[in-house]
């Protein structure tokens, strides 16, 4: 069996299901979220929004979204690239093309995640 190093000791069954759990996290605060705003009316302020988002749920809720976000991201990104990213599909350089885009998805992943969780805690 073969396997890859920047899949990070990762099972196509534990892709799957953090994709899963994942997806029903967003799908579950986007609900709550608009669920708040229809309910909210017209006259929505921002002390309002402030006040609704400076609770423990809602920042408890958020950060499971952005960490949801991430990881989303990141399974559907290394998908993408260890498929189309190869040597067989970009020639001699896939393999590079590939790790630097990992890389530099990372990087940008971890960025947001940071930020994320800086902007809901501070």
């Amino acid at each position: 069996m073969v396997s890859s190093v920047t899949n990070l000791g990762r099972s196509g069954l534990s892709d799957w299901l953090v994709q899963r759990v994942s997806g029903v996290v967003l799908l579950a605060y986007m609900l709550v979220v608009g669920f708040y705003l229809l309910c909210s009316g017209s006259e929505l302020t921002y002390a309002q929004w402030s006040g609704y988002f400076d609770s423990t749920f809602m920042r408890v809720f958020s950060t499971a979204a952005v960490l949801s976000i991430v990881a989303h991201a990141w399974i559907g990104l290394w998908s993408v690239s260890t498929d189309y990213l190869t040597e067989r599909m970009m020639g001699g350089r896939g393999t590079v093309l590939r790790l630097a885009f990992q890389a530099a998805s990372a990087v940008v992943l971890f960025t947001y995640l940071v930020w994320g969780i800086q902007i809901l805690w501070s």
